[in-house]
This record gives C-alpha cells, sequence and structure tokens, in this order.
C-alpha cells in the first residue's frame, strides 16, 4: 500500500516559481510509478507529468500545457516526488495531487496511459496552487 503526502502549494504571482513535494512511504520503484494531477472545481482532474524509474533510467512526461515550464524528479532515497514549477501562469492555479499507480505499459504506450485517472489506485489529499496576475 502506498501512501502519498503533498506539500508546497501556496500563493504565486504570475511568473513566480513552486516546487511540490510529495512523500511516498511503500513506494516501490519496480511496482510503481507516480504522476501529478491538478483539478479545478467543476473540471476534470488532468494529468500534468509523470515519472518512473526501471532501476537504470528515468523517464518523464509531461502535458503539453506545461511542456518547458515543470519539471518532475524523484529522489529515491528519501521516497519522495517532486514537482518544480516555473513561469507559472494564472490557468495553473489548482488543486495538486500526487497518485501512485501499478501494472504500467511497457514502451510507448505509457505516453498515453499514465494521462489517466483510472489507473491510479492511490492518492495523496491534494495541496493548493494559486497563482494571482
Amino acid at each position: 500500500q502506498v501512501q502519498l503526502v503533498e506539500s508546497g502549494g501556496g500563493s504565486v504571482q504570475a511568473g513566480g516559481s513552486l516546487r511540490l513535494s510529495c512523500a511516498a512511504s511503500g513506494y516501490n520503484y519496480r511496482s510503481h510509478s507516480l504522476a501529478w494531477f491538478r483539478q479545478v472545481p467543476g473540471k476534470e482532474r488532468e494529468g500534468v507529468a509523470s515519472i518512473y524509474y526501471t532501476g537504470v533510467d528515468y523517464y518523464t512526461y509531461y502535458a503539453d500545457s506545461v511542456t518547458d515550464r515543470f519539471t518532475v524528479s524523484q529522489d529515491n532515497a528519501k521516497n519522495t516526488l517532486y514537482l518544480q514549477m516555473n513561469n507559472l501562469k494564472t490557468e495553473d492555479t489548482a488543486m495538486y495531487y500526487c497518485a501512485a499507480a501499478t501494472g504500467r505499459p511497457t514502451g510507448s504506450a505509457y505516453r498515453y496511459w499514465w494521462r489517466s485517472k483510472n489507473n491510479y489506485f492511490s492518492w495523496g489529499q491534494g495541496t493548493q496552487v494559486t497563482v494571482s496576475s
């Protein structure tokens, strides 16, 4: 069982930066992949970024809207997932969640698989990010 606890949210002006953290107890890189999602009231939860580690290489994936601004990473020694968010925009305002999945597909299928929230079995409680103009 993987338990996830996010931190690092807050309020920032457009153009600023924030780093979110997610402590993942019970995480095993052989079995799990991790992701960040976000949600605003009245809208579907959307995938922001995902990462998995094979024991040799890290593989990262991003939503088009955050490519070149956000960076997902993980520290296996600390069992912690990160999301570095730069050049924040007002449309990035949302509740951000980290999530863990198992049974990821191999090869290029992961590029699409990670975006579906239904593939994740564990979620954190969320951390709010508010970007003002």
